[in-house]
């Protein structure tokens, strides 16, 4: 049983009293004391107070220890996973884990990224100077893109495995055009979802945060990516119309309807955005379900730790026709799809999810 304040207090007083009898008694030899000796008495009592009030407040409590160690733990549990996952020479930063090939992948990243950087640039100089009246449906910056994504996988190994992509070879070969919706949580979804949907003209629906992102933001600016602004009624039902027309005009959008990343891995509810885009467009949505991506890429991790080859896969599915269905239905339709390609631990726990 650890001894309270208080009892500190006690015994630091009654050793002060051993050392010093006058400070708390009277001199055995008198019973009669002059004012000045009263005076010295009390300036000492005050003084020894006063030293252990300090040393009291000193003393840390138990709820402040508590504390503290609940905190290290935390941290020591997350030391601990990221050295689980990404061996012994991972270590964490306060802008996210790394390890010797998350580090590999980074300097790969940033090195086409410049590249990418300067394409993009030349692609916005080329739209200023023919006024936009040149590739229209803004391809070329989307080319660009696919080719940082498609040559930062390779040097990476981070080609998924994609199951049914025959069934849309053949729905791209009939000149259709369709909103991919995928469930995400991590950042490798996106490229993952470029890659499946291979070298044609796409979109994303994304927040418009990502605008801030380097080099991505300018990537999404100058292909006239839809960005859709959560906090402004009247921009989200401009997005609406963005989406549309871009279905309208023959191009593909994807996009991520739980709007954000799942930090459980599970799949959360859909926001009706995209759905309610293809079903006014009456255009077909292509359910995909991304397996395992959080498994090389976690959201506490700044990049990979480990290749996607082997570990990741996408399961493409078959189209499903937006006419005849209400927006609702169309969504259901989707849903189930998405969880019938996810293994057990990123589908979600209840089916009201």
């Amino acid at each position: 049983m650890k001894p309270t304040t208080t009892t500190c207090v006690s015994a630091a007083l009654l050793l002060a009293a051993a050392h010093n009898p006058t400070t708390l008694a009277f001199s055995p030899s008198s019973h009669v004391h002059s004012p000045a000796s009263v005076a010295v008495r009390s300036q000492q009592t005050r003084r020894t107070s006063l030293r252990l009030s300090a040393a009291a407040i000193a003393t840390p409590s138990n709820d402040d220890s508590s504390s503290t160690t609940t905190t290290l733990t935390k941290q020591q549990k997350r030391i601990q996973q990221i050295r689980k996952e990404g061996g012994i020479f991972a270590f964490n930063t306060k802008f996210g884990a790394l390890n010797p090939y998350a580090i590999y992948y980074g300097l790969v990243s940033i090195a086409l990224g410049l590249v990418w950087f300067v394409a993009l640039t030349f692609s916005q100089l080329f739209y200023k100077l023919t006024g936009g009246k040149l590739d229209k449906r803004r391809r070329l910056p989307v080319f660009f893109s696919h080719v940082w994504g498609t040559l930062l996988m390779l040097f990476t190994g981070c080609f998924p495995k994609v199951e049914n992509w025959d069934a849309i070879k053949e729905f791209h070969k009939s000149g259709r055009k369709a909103m991919f919706v995928a469930n995400h949580n991590s950042w490798m979804d996106i490229p993952f979802l470029g890659h499946t949907i291979g070298w044609h003209n796409y979109k994303f629906v994304a927040k418009k945060e990502l605008e801030k992102v380097p080099i991505l933001g300018k990537a999404i600016k100058v292909a006239k990516n839809v960005l859709v602004d959560r906090s402004n009624r009247r921009s989200q039902l401009l997005t609406l119309k963005q989406g549309m027309k871009w279905l309208d005009d023959g191009v593909n959008l994807c996009t991520f309807p739980e709007g954000t990343r799942s930090r459980s891995g599970r799949l959360m509810p859909f926001k009706n955005g995209a759905f309610k885009m293809a079903h006014k467009a009456g255009k077909p949505v292509i359910p995909v379900s991304i397996c395992g991506a959080a498994k090389v890429m976690p959201s506490y991790w700044m990049f990979p730790f480990k290749p996607a080859h082997n570990v990741c896969k996408v399961v493409l599915h078959e189209p499903i026709e937006s006419e005849g269905k209400t927006e609702q239905e169309l969504a259901d339709a989707v849903r189930d799809a998405i969880v019938a390609g996810l293994p057990e631990e990123q589908r979600p726990l209840t089916t009201t999810q």
